[in-house]
Formats: C-alpha cells, structure tokens, sequence
C-alpha cells in the first residue's frame, strides 16, 4: 500500500507564498509523474503543475511564473512553492503520484493525497 500526506497549507495574505510538501510512502519501487491538483468550492478538480522523473514540468497558465514543481527522488516527495497568491489559488491541494511497485509495474498506479488547504485573505 501507499499514502501520500500532503503538509504546508494554511492561511496567507493575498501577495505571500507559501510551500506546500508531499511525502509519498510504502510499497514503492518508483515513481514516475508526481502532480499537484487544486479544488475550489463549486469548481472541477484542476491540474496545477505536474513533475516527470526526469524533472520535466508543466503548469497551468494561470500559476506560470508564480509557482515551481519541484521534487526529490531520494524523499519521494514533490513541493509546490507558491509565491504571489491572488484569492483566485484559494482552494484544496491535492498530491498525486503514479507509482511503480516493481521493476515490471511499467506504468504504476495513480495515488491521491487527502488534500490540504490553502486560503487566501485581503
């Protein structure tokens, strides 16, 4: 089994940053992308920004310039640094990673973290 626990969230002045961390843990052989995703009330679930192995990043337009994926193979861990929050980032984070279990697992299994939440004030 694995678990993914997310940690950094809170609440920040519209303009701060914050960090937010995710620890992937268990029956892990790898692990190849590892994503950040948010939720607003009312709204979809949205991919952030997302990490290859090989550090390969994408994000969506609205957080370029503004927030780094960024991950470390040793820790199984991926970070999200946010810097110049507008009230618009406000939502619950989510961590996913696509685990491999085994050296025959080619494409893994996709986990999820229980989110953390991130709020924005004037």
């Amino acid at each position: 089994q694995v678990q993914l626990v997310e940690s950094g969230g809170g609440l920040v002045q519209a303009g701060g940053s914050l960090r937010l961390s995710c620890a992937a843990s268990g029956s892990i052989f790898s692990i190849n992308a590892m994503g950040w995703y948010r939720q607003a009330p009312g709204k979809q679930r949205e991919l952030v920004a997302s990490i290859t192995s090989g550090g390969n990043t994408i994000y969506i337009d609205s957080v370029k310039g503004r927030f780094t994926i960024s991950r470390d193979n040793a820790k199984n861990t991926v970070y999200l640094q946010m810097n110049s929050l507008k009230f618009e980032d406000a939502a619950v984070y989510y961590c996913s990673a696509e685990v491999r279990v085994g050296v025959l697992d080619y494409y893994g299994t996709d986990y999820w973290g229980k989110g953390t939440l991130v709020t924005v004030s004037s």
